[in-house]
């Protein structure tokens, strides 16, 4: 059974290692990755059986005992997010399959994906808060190099954002992991919520709340948590679409996913300390993020800002602390995921057929394709909570935690923001999908005028060469040029 902790790390891992065996050789690399990502998700699928029929799954690598080895555990809530990592890694690559050029593929792509991937599973299944540090800078380099892979100039200037706010997130990150081994002695979480969670001494618990707080400042950059979040939407549109795929997906949620472990299971004595600061950061994070996403008419850039937005739910679930405020959290948490990327997945297809992701150049993508229409409609009404999809059982969750703890001014803003992402769903749909394809500019959109059938200065009456009775074009109106100004008037050309 132990065997089922290491193969999420050692499949996308090993699979990354091929990939560079193979460079420049883009054929092998996709049916590689491919592969390496199926696999992920059946190691996956059957980690979560065994964890669901025996229990937690521990596991002591080297030997060594706890709390002083390294340490990977999986419960049923690390044991999901696996899954999931390996569902969308799969996902990813497929769609990476005609998402991604030639030169990326070639240069790195497929090394990067996967080492990403290997990151992610390692955040979800590890025991220590120092091993939680080191994946993440797995993940960190992953991504800021697969941001930036392409070197155009918007994706390299997203990218130094993106990296730049991070590194400080994982410097307050290794300054709080210091500071807590030198309080507690240990870096294992199992080992620290023992230690932390019984009695102590004021002096003690001011440094404990103090080096929580760290944590949460470290963990709320990356998860994009008000007013922490700019890298985000600055980033996230610059890549193509099939990394922002795969990187809306994992990378916030494993911020998220860090402050649910510590705060729920380490800081527990010290969340509530917190909680009044986390309601108010989960609903600016909720306001800030869907007015972001209201005031766009680039998609990619709209959909960044809803990322933020929805981080604001899954903040609500741990400011408001209760049972099934946490569940609903993890509950949205899997939806949001899945939601969201299906809506990137969409826009890039759209791009694909329209060659624009400005929603006042798009349209008409209801009448033309109406199978991607659905496939848009689907999960955007999913994420707006519209009942019967999994956004209305995440959401209804979240608002009944809330309504039971009286934090009805949480409630209240939850169900406004549903409202404005409701009308950003709407908002896309209206421009892109069911308004006709605006012309290309410089083009008549009228199909007749009041000098039809008379000739223009690109045609000439050619009476000589069609023996006087017709016209011969002499030139072509592009899409690009400006449309000829029509005059009634005629050079004849011939004997007078």
């Amino acid at each position: 059974m132990t065997l089922l902790l290491v193969l999420p790390l050692v499949i996308p891992l090993f699979t990354a290692v091929v990939c560079v065996a193979c460079w420049g050789r883009r054929g092998v690399q996709r049916v590689a990755s491919v592969a390496g990502a199926g696999a992920l998700l059946a190691s996956a699928v059957a980690l979560l059986n065994a964890v669901d029929r025996g229990g937690v799954l521990a596991m002591q690598v080297g030997g060594w005992p706890a709390p002083f080895g390294v340490t990977l555990v999986a419960d049923l809530l690390s044991a999901v997010m696996v899954v999931v990592t390996g569902a969308m890694g799969l996902a990813g690559a497929v769609y990476s399959l005609g998402g991604i050029d030639a030169r990326r593929e070639t240069t790195g792509y497929h090394v990067l994906f996967h080492a990403l991937l290997a990151g992610v599973s390692g955040a979800f299944l590890t025991g220590d808060v120092f091993n939680l540090f080191v994946w993440y800078e797995v993940m960190l380099m992953a991504s800021f190099v697969l941001m930036a892979l392409g070197g155009e100039r918007a994706q390299l200037e997203g990218a130094i954002k993106y990296v730049t706010l991070n590194l400080i997130a994982s410097t307050l990150f290794l300054t709080a992991v210091g500071i807590l081994y030198a309080v507690a002695g240990t870096l294992n979480m199992a080992d620290l919520a023992v230690r932390f969670n019984g009695s102590t001494t004021a002096a003690a618990s001011g440094v404990r709340l103090a080096v929580a707080m760290l944590f949460l400042v470290a963990f709320g950059i990356k998860a994009a948590v008000f007013p922490l979040f700019g890298w985000l939407p600055a980033s996230y549109h610059t890549p193509p679409v099939a990394v922002t795929v795969i990187l809306s997906a994992l990378l916030t949620k494993v911020g998220v996913y860090s402050l649910l472990r510590l705060f729920t299971l380490v800081f527990a004595a010290q969340a509530e300390a917190v909680r009044p600061l986390l309601l108010v950061l989960a609903g600016l994070t909720m306001v800030t993020g869907v007015l972001g996403a209201v005031a766009q008419y680039d998609v990619r850039r709209l959909l960044s800002f809803h990322i933020v937005s929805q981080i604001g739910y899954l903040l609500m679930g741990l400011a408001l602390g209760t049972p099934l405020a946490v569940a609903a959290a993890m509950f949205f948490m899997v939806h949001v995921i899945f939601a969201k990327s299906a809506l990137f997945m969409v826009s890039g297809a759209a791009h694909r057929v329209l060659g624009v992701y400005d929603l006042r150049a798009s349209g008409g993508l209801y009448r033309t394709q109406p199978l991607l229409a659905a496939l848009f409609l689907l999960p955007a009404l999913a994420l707006a909570g519209f009942p019967p999809l999994s956004g209305f059982y995440a959401k209804l969750g979240l608002v009944r935690a809330g309504l039971e703890a009286g934090s009805y001014g949480l409630v209240t803003t939850a169900l406004g923001v549903s409202v404005l992402t409701t009308f950003s769903m709407m908002k896309i749909w209206a421009e892109a999908y069911w308004k006709p394809q605006p012309a290309p500019e410089g083009v008549s959109m009228h199909a007749h005028t009041p000098f039809d059938g008379l000739p223009t200065n690109h045609h000439r009456l050619e009476a000589g060469a069609t023996g006087g009775t017709g016209f011969q074009p002499v030139g072509f109106v592009g899409p690009t040029h400006p449309a000829p100004r029509r005059v009634p008037c005629l050079r004849v050309s011939g004997s007078s």
